[in-house]
């Protein structure tokens, strides 16, 4: 198996309160080139992020790797071969194929939620509903590292990768705050509202706002996709649902903002 890691690392020091800062910022991300590699990656259970395919790629090497991407849930694109040309860039023996490892381990849901429920009586989670940009999910994870938030929930499949624009965006927070990867979103749902723990769905589309709307309990708080929000069959089945009150012409914000909107007011209800 070739796995290429081109990362660059820099550490500025700055001084902040009597102690030396160091900032790491990758600017470049490990990736597996072709179809053997990336199903060897796979079945020794590295963390790959997403995997991108060549469209219209045939065979029965690729029909084995879709198998394997298949069972395990993995989050893939079907891309044009210029895409795979660009990651590649050097490498040119790509064979329609190449993986993104992740930076980051990632967690599971149960035992983790055990554990926190262990140790705090009223736990903060973030899950979030098929974001897709890098840079937002990056953004949102820095501002759940300074709201106490215990973990963030994505789903495997449709969610934004954590890639160096990530990592650089949440300012190094992506390695503090546990990430946990599930099948599906709604599962997690069930399974949270199970553990005694409400689900709280931020839309436009609720009839009140956050500040009616009690965050002092073991909470998770859902934000949606950039462009859809909040799948309806999650609507249905959260707790609650809040919006945010607009008082000009423009009836939405960022999905970042928003976040850091409703994780703040969980930190405002809880001192």
């Amino acid at each position: 198996m070739e796995i290429i890691k081109n990362t660059h690392i820099q550490k500025p020091p700055a001084k902040s309160r009597g102690f030396f800062v160091y900032f790491c910022i990758m600017e470049k991300q490990t990736y597996i080139y072709g179809i053997r590699a990336v199903i060897e990656a796979i079945e020794a259970k590295e963390t790959l992020d997403k995997i991108f395919i060549q469209k219209g790629l045939q065979g029965d090497l690729i029909k084995a790797l879709e198998n394997l991407i298949r069972k395990q849930g993995l989050n893939t694109s079907y891309v044009p071969v210029e895409k795979l040309d660009r990651l590649a860039k050097q490498h040119n023996n790509h064979q329609g194929v190449v993986a993104s490892i992740s930076p980051i381990e990632f967690h599971e849901l149960d035992p983790f939620v055990e554990s926190v429920l262990e140790t705090k009586e009223a736990p903060l989670f973030l899950l979030l509903d098929q974001l897709s940009d890098v840079r937002n999910f990056g953004a949102i994870i820095r501002t759940a590292s300074c709201t106490g938030v215990d973990a963030i929930i994505i789903q495997k499949k449709g969610a934004a990768p954590v890639t160096a624009d990530t990592i650089k965006t949440s300012a190094g927070a992506a390695f503090q705050v546990p990430i946990i990867k599930v099948d599906h979103l709604k599962d997690a749902v069930f399974h949270l509202q199970a553990c005694g723990i409400q689900v709280v769905a931020a839309t436009e589309k609720a009839k009140n706002d956050l500040y009616e709307v009690s965050f002092t309990g073991p909470t998770a708080i859902v934000m949606g996709s950039e462009d859809i929000g909040i799948t309806p069959s999650i609507l249905k089945v959260a707790n609650a649902q809040a919006k945010l009150p607009m008082q000009g012409p423009i009836s939405s914000l960022n999905v970042s903002v928003a976040c850091g909107v409703f994780l703040y007011e969980a930190v405002r209800q809880r001192k």
